[in-house]
């Protein structure tokens, strides 16, 4: 995945934030697969702030990795605002981090579990929590890289204006 020059940007602000405060970050994965923590461990110095990632694709991997509890993806699915919290939730609680930033959703080609290829929740989970549903559309790949620029843009934004 190649990035553009306004998210390697966004990379690195992410950083000099973190940093900054002394915070750090871990990401738990499902349809990103890795591609989120790829991104965000692109520019150098990363391992100031970035301390590791979970690629949970499978719902029981979700369950026993991330403590996911079963009863929420039976009632929810694992396309779900509820998992990609509990994700983030489990990402914090495995890394030690302070933020986690958690990808659940379908990127294609068909629908799954419910969902029509292209939804997505991204979950931030630190001090607050905040989480964005997306509704993408194209190719795997595209949902998915879209998925990856969307979550660096918006955890920019929400560390931006907790620095206000």
């Amino acid at each position: 995945m190649e990035l553009s020059k306004e998210i390697l940007g966004l990379v690195s602000d992410i950083h000099d934030s973190l940093r900054t405060r002394g915070e750090t970050l871990s990401t738990a994965e499902s349809l990103t697969a890795g591609g989120l923590s790829n991104a965000l461990t692109i520019v150098p110095g990363a391992s100031d702030v970035f301390l590791g990632s979970l690629t949970a694709y499978r719902p029981e991997i979700k369950v026993s990795h991330l403590g996911v509890d079963e009863s929420v993806i039976a009632e929810r699915s694992v396309v779900s605002e509820e998992v990609a919290i509990a994700m983030g939730h489990g990402a914090n609680k495995s890394f030690g981090s302070t933020w986690a930033i958690a990808t659940t959703g379908v990127a294609g080609p068909g629908p799954s579990d419910g969902s029509d290829a292209g939804r997505v929740f991204v979950a931030f989970v630190g001090p607050i929590v905040q989480v964005i549903e997306l509704s993408l559309s194209g190719e795997r790949e595209v949902v998915r890289n879209a998925t990856v620029a969307s979550a660096i843009a918006s955890f920019a934004r929400i560390l931006r204006q907790r620095d206000k």
